[in-house]
């Protein structure tokens, strides 16, 4: 089951990277062979609005990503908050506050600065793509790591300001952009950095997709298409590189998708969290329940039956106490057991550890054979254990059986469950019409509820036979 859910998580991830991959390739070609899709189009609010928002995502995934991290120590975890905690701060003003520092000389310090930290968050990605996702960083608190992407910051704008007048101008003169987008001439450290951080985008791409599966983790499966995205909008910057933050390009473009996947990714995060939180919250009700339970109702049944067990042999309604007792209190510590498990136990380990208690309680053989490749879920589960119970119960009682058998098979696309006696059998047919007793109407009824049937056989002298198919 657990191959089908990877191989699906798998096959998914792979189709998100390639829609990634081929809307980039389309976007970056029409652009550049289409006469009617520009490169660039003048919106000055909507550059603003889209930093603002681009910024904001990356910060949010980010604190999530640091939440994880938190909890499970994993070096992945904290490699790709940090990166995104740099690509943010590159992004949410960085540009125009540098620009407004670096004097009359636009195209050194306000381009280098925001193009290095965002080559630094592309090189963490890839690291974090890399590592193993189950390598762990041994730290009392993590507190510490929020500061390394702010020392990375400080200190490579520090190192570029001191040094700012011996940077060289990223891109030609700066022309009249007021009617139409301009084509650069553009330094060729621009375009390795741009290539650089493009490359390892596309190298984040490729493995963050293969390992999509190997813990489940919807994050990861939408990470791979998200850089995808990522990489093309390196490329379309290093073809069209801009000085016009008036002016809305390709590349602000799949740089925005790059962020609503990412987006994506940490919905399905935060929707997978919850889901477990009510799964843990309703097995700690469950097990506070089954503690109630034993502690109460089975504790006053033990003592009622040992006080009926003190009444004189010769009473006759001290058998009919006595056996009211043991099935209460074996229907009582039945309940306790399905409200104790967490779900994740097979069904020949629970049908295993049912016969033992049964073996215990009736002082009769039984034998088990189980074929472990029969899946089920937890309430056919339960269904199927009540089955078996009620079938060795009515065996013992009333079949005065010694020995008994159950079987759990395929046979086919079916499933099968079968319990077999050496009793002295009963008259199928009138225990079943019209006066059939609540016993055989109950496993009938969970039978059905599979969905399945049940059928009973039995001949005079030769014990019976209960069969449940689904």
């Amino acid at each position: 089951m657990d191959d089908r859910l990877d191989a699906g998580i798998y096959g998914r991830a792979v189709w998100l990277t390639l829609a990634g991959w081929a809307v980039g390739l389309v976007v970056t070609g029409l652009v550049l062979w289409s006469p009617v899709v520009l490169f660039g189009y003048r919106s000055p609010s909507l550059h603003l609005v889209v930093d603002s928002v681009d910024s904001c995502v990356a910060l949010l995934v980010a604190y999530l990503l640091y939440g994880r991290f938190v909890r499970r120590r994993r070096l992945q975890d904290l490699l790709l908050a940090q990166s995104l905690v740099l690509l943010a701060v590159a992004g949410a003003g960085l540009s125009w506050m540098s620009q407004s520092l670096s004097e009359d000389r636009d195209g050194t310090f306000d381009v280098w600065l925001p193009l290095t930290l965002r080559l630094i968050g592309a090189v963490l990605i890839t690291s974090a793509a890399l590592v193993s996702p189950a390598r762990q960083v041994s730290l009392k608190s993590g507190w510490w790591v929020l500061a390394v992407p702010v020392v990375v910051v400080v200190v490579t704008s520090s190192v570029m300001w001191g040094g700012r007048f011996l940077l060289p101008l990223a891109f030609g003169q700066s022309l009249d952009a007021a009617t139409q987008p301009t084509l650069l001439a553009v330094h060729p450290l621009f375009l390795i950095a741009q290539g650089a951080a493009a490359l390892c985008f596309l190298v984040a791409s490729i493995v963050f997709t293969k390992r999509a599966a190997d813990h489940s983790d919807p994050l990861l499966c939408w990470i791979g298409p998200a850089c995808a995205l990522g990489a093309f909008a390196r490329v379309n910057y290093a073809l069209f590189p801009s000085l016009y933050t008036d002016w809305f390009y390709t590349g602000d473009l799949l740089r925005t998708g790059f962020y609503l996947l990412l987006l994506m990714g940490a919905s399905r995060e935060i929707k997978q969290y919850w889901d477990a939180y009510s799964r843990v919250a309703v097995l700690e009700d469950r097990r506070r329940l089954a503690r109630e339970l034993h502690d109460g109702v089975i504790q006053e049944l033990a003592l009622l039956r040992m006080e009926g067990s003190s009444l004189p042999p010769g009473l006759q309604a001290r058998g009919q106490i006595l056996a009211s007792c043991d099935r209460a209190l074996d229907e009582a510590r039945s309940a306790v057991q399905a409200l104790d498990r967490g779900g994740d136990e097979t069904l020949g380990l629970v049908l295993h550890r049912t016969a033992r208690e049964l073996s215990q309680r009736y002082r009769v053989r039984l034998e088990v054979e189980v074929d472990d490749s029969v899946e089920s879920s937890v309430e056919q589960q339960h269904a199927l254990v009540r089955i078996t119970r009620e079938a060795v119960a009515n065996a013992v009682h009333h079949g005065r059986a010694d020995q008994l058998r159950v079987r759990l098979s395929r046979d086919g696309d079916r499933r099968c469950l079968i319990v077999q006696d050496d009793g002295t059998g009963f008259d199928v047919a009138s225990a079943t019409g019209v006066a059939a007793g609540y016993g055989l109407i109950s496993m009938r009824e969970r039978a059905r509820a599979l969905p399945g049937s049940l059928d009973v056989t039995s001949r005079s002298g030769e014990g019976s036979v209960v069969t449940v198919m689904w």
